[in-house]
């Protein structure tokens, strides 16, 4: 993990420094330096899990939310980019030695900072994106079986692809697919109903669709 955090940070800090020096050969360039989203999003998990002692999978649920996004630019085409949201999950534990079990829901808060390039010339301005992404989870309902469920602050990496189109100088729409590597540990204490507490490795790898508008500032 902290192998993973090193990487990704200079990843985007080159990112930055090339921006920036970009950025000193453009001063005198007409483009605006900021720009607000604000999207509705479906956050759709593709998950899995190996979970110790009883075996079986895990199911969680898609969620739609709005998104709010920030960009900055250092150049017309370079930009950096802070996605905020924040989801609720029903989870399930499917096709253990005990059956299926409701392990009630979690919020999730996923903030995530992305470097991207933008193909201007046009209306129709496409991107793509890279960075990193830090989940807390919090608000857990450990649902009817067990006693209680914890879950690990996880961090990882995050792809975008998406593009804005201009319907004037300030005002566009946004069309945009996220997806992002991410892994928790999820420790279930069932001690009342299994007799046991039950350690799980989760993917949720979730991918992130987006529709939404616009504005230049």
């Amino acid at each position: 993990m902290k192998n993973v955090i090193i990487t990704v940070l200079v990843v985007l800090l080159g990112v930055t420094n090339f921006a920036y020096a970009q950025e000193e050969s453009n001063d005198n360039a007409d483009f605006s330096k900021w720009q607000i989203r604000l999207r509705g999003i479906a956050v759709s998990p593709d998950e899995s899990a190996k979970i110790g002692a009883i075996g079986g999978d895990v199911d969680i649920s898609t969620a739609i939310v709005p998104e709010l996004d920030i960009t900055y630019f250092f150049t017309e085409n370079w930009s950096a980019e802070l996605i905020l949201a924040t989801t609720k999950h029903d989870v399930k534990a499917v096709g253990t030695a005990a059956g299926n079990i409701d392990l009630g829901d979690v919020w999730l808060l996923p903030p995530t900072l992305l470097g991207q390039y933008h193909f201007t010339g046009g209306n129709f301005v496409p991107y793509l994106g890279a960075g990193v992404n830090l989940t807390l989870f919090y608000g857990v309902d450990e649902g009817p079986v067990a006693d209680d469920v914890d879950y690990d602050t996880a961090v990882g990496f995050a792809f975008q692809g998406g593009f804005d189109f201009m319907l004037n100088d300030k005002w566009f729409i946004n069309v945009d697919v996220k997806k992002v590597f991410l892994s928790t540990d999820a420790t279930i204490n069932a001690t009342t109903a299994l007799g046991a507490t039950v350690g799980a490795d989760v993917d949720i790898n979730p991918w992130i669709f987006g529709a939404g508008v616009g504005i230049k500032l």
